[in-house]
């Protein structure tokens, strides 16, 4: 057969490459040959602006958010001091807020500094 690796997405052995990237025709899914499994994607957490977060970082939230169970708020530009990743559920920044404490943030809604 071919030298080229089956698709990751559906396992198609009809895979071809086109200007460095490999592409299935069954199912359209283009990919490089650095990153032929599907994990590295689950183990990158990225901000709002894409950026690649990692354990310690400072980041800024970007909107107000609402404390549950509480009547505080979290306010823009409040900036976060060393993070930790967490890759179960979908809040995946654990982190220490002065003046509100312990809790989980969403990437979506912080930016790296």
């Amino acid at each position: 057969m071919s030298d080229f690796p089956n698709c990751p997405k559906c396992n198609s052995e009809f895979t071809y490459e086109d200007r460095g990237l490999f592409i299935c025709p069954e199912c359209a899914h283009e990919w490089n040959d650095m990153d032929t499994s599907a994990e590295n994607d689950e183990n990158v957490i990225k901000d709002a602006n894409g950026n690649v977060l990692q354990d310690g970082d400072t980041v800024t939230v970007i909107k107000d958010l609402k404390v549950k169970g509480t009547s505080s708020v979290v306010k823009m530009g409040t900036k976060v001091k060393s993070i930790r990743l967490v890759f179960e559920g979908d809040h995946n920044i654990d982190c220490k807020i002065d003046g509100i404490g312990a809790m989980k943030l969403k990437s979506e809604f912080v930016k790296k500094i």
